[in-house]
């Protein structure tokens, strides 16, 4: 099977509209955001239900800890704010607040990852996978599209916990044809390509990038299996140890304690003889700029991914 890219939409997008559509559904369910409704687009939820929706201001902290007080009541909370933000400045109130009670509060955090652009080094996220991936009882996702972006949130509104979802601002190519297509599932991986020779893992706005570099690879002769990785806390372990010998993983966050993180910890746990490339943020800040020249740049697109793999494998092919 095989994926092919499509129109770009953004995902925060569709998180405004799949709000919407849970708020008739779900009557105790609330959101909350911290002055950024128009960048996150919960005020899609907020013009439709005013008295559920509650601007808590520039106040990320405060946001997280009203969202517990409401979770207490039996509420269905959603609090929003850019990915720095929500995991940086609200930690504290995450962790003790939300997650050692194991409340019913999602955060859906956008503008995750040097894709941010133009807002530099102080707004790009790159540590938010490794800092939430270790708080207990937290569940992490990464949508990797528009169509699958909604199948993610109306599962969150159905899961009783704190999940914390990560998006990008920009739009991005859509991986499946429509919201059937996409048919997330909590805590597996998707084959999007089958590949013999390697295995890319991907997660949230890289896997149309992982799509790109097989088809350059193809061209040179190697053939990469291709994985979409959305749920990153529990990873799904058995598709690690089901894939080709050479993983790569590709993620747009630090490589350390993220996406690549998680899978050396499957691959030195179960003791899989299995080499692994980390491909996203070496280790860094990241500096100002369009989304798009910040991937040429930070060798995260589907190209330079290839052309790195290329460099990287040694395998042997036919």
């Amino acid at each position: 099977m095989r994926y092919e890219l499509g129109e770009k939409k953004a995902m925060r997008n569709a998180y405004g509209e799949t709000l919407v559509e849970l708020g008739k559904k779900y009557p105790n369910l609330v959101v909350l955001d911290a002055d950024l409704s128009g960048s996150t687009k919960t005020k899609m939820f907020a013009k439709e239900y005013p008295d559920r929706f509650f601007n808590t201001g520039i106040a990320e902290q405060n946001m997280v800890g009203m969202a517990a007080g409401l979770a207490r009541t039996g509420k269905i909370v959603f609090a929003s704010t850019f990915a720095m933000f929500a995991s940086g400045r609200a930690w504290e109130q995450i962790r003790n607040s939300v997650a050692y009670a194991d409340l019913n509060v999602k955060i859906v955090a956008t503008h995750s990852g040097i894709t941010v652009g133009e807002d530099g080094a102080t707004h790009q996220m790159t540590e938010d996978i490794a800092i939430m991936r270790a708080i207990p009882n937290m569940k992490i996702i990464a949508p990797s599209d528009y169509y699958e972006t909604k199948h993610v949130i109306r599962w969150c509104a159905e899961y009783y916990g704190p999940v914390y979802v990560r998006m990008p601002r920009g739009n991005t190519e859509t991986i499946f044809k429509d919201e059937e297509d996409a048919k997330f599932e909590f805590g597996k991986a998707r084959i999007l390509k089958e590949g013999k020779d390697l295995t890319i893992i991907a997660t949230g706005e890289l896997v149309p990038e992982a799509i790109k570099a097989s088809v350059i690879l193809k061209e040179n002769g190697i053939d990469a299996e291709v994985i979409s990785m959305p749920t990153i806390k529990p990873i799904d372990e058995e598709a690690v140890k089901n894939s080709n010998d050479f993983i790569v993983s590709l993620e747009d966050h630090n490589i350390i304690g993220g996406l690549g993180g998680a899978l050396s910890e499957v691959i030195a746990t179960y003791g899989l003889n299995k080499k692994l490339l980390k491909i996203g943020i070496d280790d860094e800040f990241g500096i100002s700029g369009k989304a798009e020249e910040l991937l040429k740049y930070y060798k995260l697109d589907g190209e330079s991914v290839a052309k790195r793999i290329m460099e990287e494998y040694n395998g042997k092919t036919e």
